[in-house]
């Protein structure tokens, strides 16, 4: 049973309902589920912003992993990017073959791919920005500006909490590692 604030939470904002004489609670309206919709919902309107570019959201952590560095192997984008090899190793190949990308062979070992942006790349990257800004003005329409610094906050200790169980988010350590910071990506030039 859940314990601490959220069983409190449950119990008073999300409501229950009656399926076959068993009351259960209602999981549409519990803070993880609405998270759910209003991430598949960005994805949704996102997705169809970023159509006529001829990119996909799923491709953005992509892109802004490879704007902040040179090059990268693919295992490298897997980690920064959270997407499993086998899913990284797809959505590369759809970028390569949309020309977004090159791959070239590592020096320091020939069987590695380096991963970067080719100028087409790059110039949609430019175009991405304003498309992922009308999304957000469009979701906190109505916000006030301390209404959006509390989701903010908000989000970020909800996320750090996600993460305070290494066995639950052992990918995600990775992520977080020194190596891997947004201000520290590694550099293959040498």
């Amino acid at each position: 049973m859940h314990s601490g604030p959220y069983r409190c939470l449950c119990n008073r904002s999300i409501g229950s309902y009656t399926l076959r004489g068993v009351t259960l609670p209602r999981f549409d309206s519990a803070p993880a589920a609405l998270i759910n919709i209003a991430s598949r919902a960005l994805s949704r309107v996102n997705d169809r912003r970023l159509r006529p570019l001829g990119l996909t959201f799923a491709q953005m952590p992509v892109l802004a992993a490879l704007s902040k560095a040179d090059a990268l192997s693919q295992k490298e984008l897997a980690v920064l990017a959270r997407i499993e090899q086998p899913s990284m190793a797809q959505l590369l190949a759809r970028m390569d073959r949309d020309g977004l990308i090159r791959r070239t062979p590592a020096e320091h070992d020939r069987r590695v791919s380096l991963i970067s942006l080719t100028e087409d790349g790059l110039a949609k990257l430019t175009q991405v920005h304003s498309v992922l800004f009308e999304t957000n003005d469009q979701a906190l329409r109505g916000f006030s500006a301390e209404e959006v610094d509390l989701l903010l906050d908000l989000l970020r200790r909800l996320v750090a909490n996600l993460k305070e169980n290494p066995a639950d988010s052992a990918p995600d350590a990775a992520a977080t590692s020194p190596a891997f910071t947004e201000d520290h990506v590694p550099d293959h030039r040498s």
